[in-house]
């Protein structure tokens, strides 16, 4: 075929494509018409072919001419075809084909495109999916729609892999239509275009400027738009991104302002695409598929363009750029200014553009042939010859770039010293060694941080003794070395790596393979043609990929959420969470809880926790006070000024405003706020003279915002209705002044007070105050607004029980292409049950119990069905709580359990990493009504949103709102004998049989002694028992006889001998416990009237050094057992009376009225007890918190001093302070990982502790029931007095506990002088 041939059917190729292209839809282009089939056979080629009738101008879809396809010689993954579609054409659609009425045919393939014939670029799906499934015979159609349509005038195809039973065969088409194009090409020295818009185009209500460029040069200006005063944005190119800069001034001395950067290796010589959107301050920018919103300074409100550098900064007015090293040089395609052709403007030589220097109407393009190593079996070996210098020695030239830290870049052998030189990285910097018979002969190093992704060109130079390495020419640094032998190549060098099967040993790499690009390859002074190594003519290779540079930035866009460092090597991305609050693979989960109701049932008390309201969503953690009481747990949000503050009047100004900065942000504040079930701020105004509010007739005098922003004002106070312009009196009916609302406003001299709590969430907090009667002559007035607090988790409680397989609940679609995290709180009985699921076309998520020990989350986002399992040790079917955290990103899958070790999965490397989902999501159940749940879920959460379970179960069939039940699985909070009580949502420790308080019976009750100091409990006197018993309640005595006592206590003292515990009984019988004059611990029972004190010494020593000691004595008839400390325990016998009868009163310090003490403990007990007491329990009674928490309404009498301290508890060793902050450096709150303390009991020794627990039942039994007939011979009349009551047990002792202060409590001691 002659050249005129080809020309006419090129020519009738693309007319048939206009005619078709332009058949569509009326509004709608239509781009699906055949490219090839029109198209001559010089329009294709390929790397070879089989014969002449294997040609690559038969590869055309659904064509049986020749032998009916193309096939190569040779079936390997070097084989190509290549079609020239003529121009530049958009593709939108490839469709493949094997050879006809054959066995030939691929089954995977890659896709390559190019505007020259050279620097190919790989089309990937996804972003990361880089092969095509093929066909699976000769004559079925797979066609493939491309997701982002490309650009493009050439076309490759790559087999991967095909019929193992045949070879490589293919017929092609692609579809598509015509593309038209402005061009302009600038030279990066001298060229720019200036557009001067005129006033009308100024006016325009937003600036969109769009364009396609192409450099190979990584800066450079693309645009500048200046404004009013030298006022503008720049879009510039560095280092391969693109910067939004803010530039001041037009001189090249003024520093711009970086505002935003955005894409990546954005000098490859490809085309990218770039629209800059600006309305008023708000500014789009996108590169390519990525778009940054930018907010700009309030400057920009009515910013308009006066004119558009393009290419170059440019001074209005002025011939040159401002700076010529940052000129663009590259191309520039389709240049759109609103509805402006700039580039048309242009060429019809408009007189608002103006052109500096030389620019073109075409795009030039420079051939720049790189490889690619890929993977690890990646090399490129080149002869000798060519690398000998002029003047000898070694001359070898090239660039790279990578990602990796480490790799080998080239390696010989020595011609003559039998040496080997490796030009290798190691931590990112380029290294050179020589190394003979296993040693090192010589080493350079140059450079850092050479991993960055953009090109460097090394030079290796050896010349006349000299041997010398040059990074960067120069700029990155260079290293010289003079060795004693000549560098010289001995046959054959290397790039990349080794072969992997080297029988000569002429290739050695002790170092990582390559993995990245090398382009300008010269050995000697000869530019080494890598098309040539391509086609086999020079040299060798193996796994190269020729002609393009395979590079890609896998972390632009970033997938690292909540500010995580994204880092990368050649085949994996890494982010960085450390300082975010966040963790996981993409930073996604918070590693704090959502609420303070949350850091409470993982067993935390009082103290500042971060707090992530909306888990993984985008609002920041943000620290708080969680105050942690009995009844409520109260979240505390402080601001710059919670204290009362009097108001100093400003000469001139008739109001006073009052601003208030809270200690977090507003999308912080308000999301607390809402998922709160109650707020409250206490809001107060003291005043003489000065009024508040007015009548409710009458204009206010003073007000308050509130509300989300600056708030929305408000006319009521404290304590009020929203829009009553009252205060709390006037609510109740109580001001000082029946005709006025509040009690300011009655206008007297004396001072008075308006306080009330503001309850109403919508409008809290308060913002702002503005005060209005406070300049009058006379005119005092104090306010203070208190920090806002707020109880209760709506989202945390919220649940639905599910009371067949068949019930479920329904929502709309789960969205989370990208990155889903999924967490939730299950109770059930039943073996097995699915949690969740959601399903699409072929993708799905599930979440399932898959047997009583098993929990499975699988998913399938079209790389086939994965799996992650977590085990359990013990069933999960024990009706308690159980908490699951799964997540899915594009990194890899992970589940958690409770707090077993998290169980992951890698994702693939280069799949699919999209979810798409279309179904309803079913909550306990399935779409086929199969399998489901039974049981309780809770607090379920998608991507940090809370789904309303109680809400949607109201009005479901089969599915309960709600699900009662706490204390199974969060009863092991409440510690020293405190109970758990359920309440509706949640539980609370009752520690009223505790000699410890606080929100888990854990904050120890203690209290400094003096030698005067004196604590007396009285028990129920003998005669009271034939007098009416309801006067009190009886539940607030113990037993009047005992036959055993439990004691324990702590204590701190420098002091001995000194008296400890003293117990008295009406019949001259006493216990006793003391510290003797030799710092060792006696017990002395006294329980015969009529023999001397029985007295039991300890061995342990060193008693009252003034280090905190802890003591329990149990008696049980007349065994009695001492533990102090940690000490092995002692065990007594008594020889006396077994039973401690009537007993009188209780005594913690100095003891008063000794009569029936023995002489020398009456003297050690008229001393009193200087030091510290601490949980002091007796039976069931707690003595000393009565005396201290409770002294109202128990039966105690204080004398001296008695200060409540924290001397019973060391700070060091007490994880619960009050002011422990849990830094972002936490991964959750002070006990364990954040879990439901569910299992923490579940041990062997349970068991054992069981086992035990019955044999010493069995024992003190025995022993009770025989010491009640030895002891037969006490007086009649005692056994009289003490009928009716009850034995060992005592009744529970009634503390009326009062809640602790919501406010956040000081460290003061209190003092009680009685």
């Amino acid at each position: 075929m002659d050249l005129w041939t080809k020309r006419v059917a090129w020519i009738m190729a693309h007319v048939t494509l206009l005619l078709s292209s332009s058949r569509g839809t009326t509004g709608q282009e239509v781009c699906d018409s055949a490219l090839v089939s029109n198209l001559p056979p010089s329009s294709f080629r390929s790397s070879s072919h089989l014969s002449s009738s294997h040609a690559p101008g038969f590869a055309k879809l659904n064509r049986r001419d020749g032998a009916g396809g193309w096939s190569p010689l040779t079936s390997d993954r070097y084989q190509w075809l290549e079609v020239d579609l003529g121009e530049r054409t958009k593709i939108t659609a490839v469709a493949t084909q094997g050879r006809y009425g054959s066995s030939d045919w691929q089954t995977l393939y890659l896709l390559m495109f190019s505007d020259t014939g050279h620097n190919w670029k790989q089309y990937r799906q996804e972003d990361s999916i880089g092969s095509f499934p093929g066909n699976s015979n000769a004559d079925s159609v797979v066609q493939y729609k491309l997701q982002q349509p490309v650009i493009a005038r050439f076309l490759r195809l790559i087999p991967l892999d095909w019929n193992p039973s045949g070879r490589i065969g293919l017929r092609l088409e692609a579809y598509g239509c015509p593309y038209t194009s402005d061009v302009v090409s600038l030279d990066g020295v001298s060229s720019s275009l200036v557009f001067r818009l005129s006033p009308v185009q100024r006016q325009a209500s937003r600036d969109v400027l769009s364009l396609q460029f192409k450099t190979l040069r990584n800066y450079g200006t693309l645009l500048h738009a200046e404004g009013e005063g030298g006022l503008g944005l720049s879009l510039e190119l560095d280092r391969g991104k693109l910067l939004l800069l803010l530039r001041k001034g037009r001189t090249s001395t003024s520093e711009p302002r970086h505002l935003a950067s955005l894409g990546s290796l954005l000098d490859d010589q490809h085309w990218h695409h770039l629209v800059f959107e600006r309305r008023g301050s708000h500014l789009n920018l996108t590169v390519d598929k990525h778009t940054e919103k930018v907010k700009l300074s309030s400057e920009f409100s009515h910013w308009d363009i006066k004119q558009l550098c393009v290419g170059a900064v440019q001074s209005p007015g002025a011939q040159k750029s401002i700076s010529f090293k940052k000129n663009f040089q590259g191309c520039l395609e389709n240049l759109h200014y609103n509805d402006l052709n700039l580039i048309e403007k242009l060429q019809h030589k408009d007189h608002q553009v103006t052109v500096m220097g030389n620019v073109t109407f075409s795009c030039a393009e420079p051939v720049s042939v790189a490889v690619t190593f890929p993977g690890p079996q990646s090399f490129l070996q080149l002869p000798a010859a060519a690398t000998a210098s002029s003047s000898g020695g070694v001359s070898v030239g090239f660039q790279f770039r990578t990602w990796n830290k480490a790799g080998l870049l080239l390696t010989f052998d020595l011609a003559q010293e039998g040496g080997v030189v490796w030009l290798y990285l190691s931590e990112a910097r380029l290294r050179l060694q020589i190394h003979k018979a296993g040693r090192a002969l010589l080493e350079l190093n140059a450079g850092s941080a050479l991993n960055d992704g953009q090109w460097h060109s090394v030079e290796l130079n050896s010349r006349r003794g000299r041997l010398s390495v040059t990074l960067d020419k120069d700029e990155g640094g260079s290293a010289q070395a003079s060795p004693l032998f000549p560098v010289t190549v001995e046959s054959h060098i290397f790039f990349g790596g080794c072969p992997a099967e080297d029988d000569t040993q002429q290739c050695r790499n002790p170092f990582n393979v390559f993995q990245g690009c090398m382009r300008l390859i010269t050995l000697g002074s000869q530019n080494v043609d890598l098309i040539t190594v391509q086609q086999k003519q020079l040299g060798l290779y193996s796994n190269l990929q020729i002609d393009m540079c395979g590079i890609f930035d896998r972390c632009s866009p970033s997938r690292c959420e909540h500010g995580g460092l994204c880092s990368q090597s050649w085949t994996v991305f890494h982010c960085n969470c450390s300082e975010t609050g966040y963790s996981g693979a993409t930073c996604h989960s918070s590693v704090y809880e959502q609420s303070c109701e949350a850091y409470k049932h993982n067993g935390n008390t009082s103290g500042r926790f971060f707090i992530d309201v909306d888990g993984s969503g985008p609002i920041k953690p943000q620290l708080v006070y969680c105050n942690m009481t009995e009844e409520d747990t109260w979240m505390v949000i402080q601001h710059n000024n919670t204290e009362l503050t009097r108001i100093r009047p400003s000469p001139g100004l008739n109001q006073h405003s009052i601003h208030f900065d809270y200690s977090t942000r507003e999308e912080q504040l308000l999301a607390a706020i809402s998922q709160s079930e109650h707020c409250e701020q206490k809001l107060s105004y003291h005043c003489r003279k000065s009024r508040l509010l007015n009548t409710p007739e009458g204009s206010p005098f003073s007000w308050w915002f509130g509300g989300p922003g600056p708030g929305s004002p408000q006319t009521y106070w404290g304590g009020a209705q929203p829009g009553s312009q009252q205060c709390a009196c006037g609510l109740q009916g109580d001001c000082v002044d029946p005709q006025h609302y509040c009690n300011c406003d009655a206008n007297r001299m004396e001072w008075a007070e308006d306080s009330g709590l503001l309850i109403h969430k919508e409008i809290l907090p308060v913002k702002s105050l503005v005060l209005g009667d406070v300049q009058r002559a006379g005119s005092e007035a104090a306010y203070r607004v208190g920090p806002l607090q707020c109880h209760g988790d709506k989202n945390f409680w919220n649940a639905a029980f599910f009371d067949k397989e068949t019930s479920y609940l329904h929502f709309p679609t789960f969205h989370a292409e990208l990155s889903a995290d999924i967490s939730f709180l299950f109770k059930t009985t039943a073996a097995s049950g699915v949690f969740l699921e959601n399903l699409g076309i072929k993708d799905f998520i599930r979440i399932e119990l898959s047997s009583s020990t098993q929990v499975v989350f699988s998913f399938d986002v079209g790389n086939g069905p994965l799996e992650v399992q977590v085990e359990s040790n013990v069933p999960l079917n024990d009706n308690r709580w159980h908490r699951v955290r799964a997540e899915r990103n594009v990194k890899e899958a992970s589940l958690r359990l409770d707090g077993l070790p998290i169980a992951t999965q890698e994702a693939p490397a280069d799949g699919h990493f999209h979810l798409q989902l279309n179904s309803q999501l079913f909550i306990g159940g399935t779409a086929s009504r199969q399998k489901g749940f039974r049981g309780c879920i809770r607090s379920l959460q998608l991507n940090g949103v809370t789904l309303d379970l109680e809400e949607r179960a109201k009005i479901t069939p089969g599915v309960r709102a709600g699900c009662p039940g706490h204390c199974s699985s969060y009863g092991l909070l409440c510690q020293n004998q405190g109970r758990c009580v359920e309440k509706a949502n949640g539980f609370h420790c009752d520690c009223s049989l505790s000699a410890y308080t606080g929100v888990f019976c854990n904050t120890e009750v203690s209290a400094s002694f003096k030698s005067g100091t004196s604590v007396v409990y009285t028990f129920k006197e003998p005669y009271e028992l034939s007098r009416n018993s309801s006067a009190l309640p009886s539940s607030i005595y113990s037993d009047m006889t005992l036959r055993g006592e439990n004691i324990s206590l702590s204590f701190r003292t420098n002091q001995s001998p000194a008296v400890l515990f003293y117990i008295s009984s009406y019949y001259r019988e006493y216990l006793a416990l003391l510290i003797n004059k030799h710092d060792k611990l006696e017990v002395r029972y006294r329980l015969d009237s009529s023999r001397e004190a029985e007295v039991l010494r300890s061995r342990a020593r060193s008693l009252a050094n003034g280090q905190l000691h802890t003591v329990t004595i149990r008696r049980v008839l007349d065994s009695v057992s001492v533990q102090i400390d940690q000490n092995p325990r002692e065990d007594f016998n008594l020889t006396s009376d077994a039973e401690f009868n009537a007993i009188k009163s209780l005594v913690l310090g100095r003891v008063h009225g000794s009569d029936d003490l023995d002489p020398d403990l009456a003297r050690v007990a008229s001393l009193g007890f200087t030091g510290c007491l601490s949980v002091v329990h007796f039976n069931s009674i707690s003595p000393l918190k009565a005396a201290l928490l409770h002294p109202d309404t128990s039966p105690v009498i204080i004398s001296g001093p008695l200060v409540q301290s924290k001397c019973g508890s060391s700070a060091s060793a007490n994880p619960y302070a009050a002011e422990n902050t849990h830094h972002l450096s936490d991964q959750s709150g002070s006990v364990g990982s954040g879990e439901p303390l569910v299992n923490a009991m579940r041990t062997d020794s349970a068991l054992i502790g069981g086992v035990i627990a019955v044999v010493i039942f069995v024992v003190v039994a025995g022993l009770a029931i025989t010491a009640r007939f030895l002891y037969r011979r006490k007086e009649t009349y005692r056994n009289q007095e003490v009928k009716g009551v009850k034995q060992e047990d005592s009744q529970d002792f009634p503390f009326n506990n009062q809640t602790d202060s919501q406010n956040v409590s000081g460290e003061n001691p209190k003092e009680y002088f009685i």
